[in-house]
């Protein structure tokens, strides 16, 4: 019985893990897709301050006021 318990999760492991190499595949191929279009780096960065913005909500004003500030000071 446990090693038919372990079989089914070691299964629906892999198929995960494998799920999850093919969606970062598609992944490297979209921005392969756009990168004519748009640099790879700054479009990541941009969805990296996207993420950032949403889950800092209201506080998204105190963050514009600190960057305005530290704009040009800081190599």
């Amino acid at each position: 019985m446990v090693s038919d318990d372990l079989r089914d999760f070691l299964n629906r492991y892999l198929a995960i893990e494998n799920q999850l190499e093919l969606l970062k595949e598609d992944r490297k191929n979209l921005f392969d897709d756009f990168k004519e279009k748009v640099k790879p780096a700054v479009i990541r960065e941009a969805i990296r301050q996207a993420k950032l913005r949403s889950k800092l909500g209201d506080e998204v004003v105190e963050l514009d006021n600190l960057v305005a500030q530290l704009d040009g000071k800081i190599n």
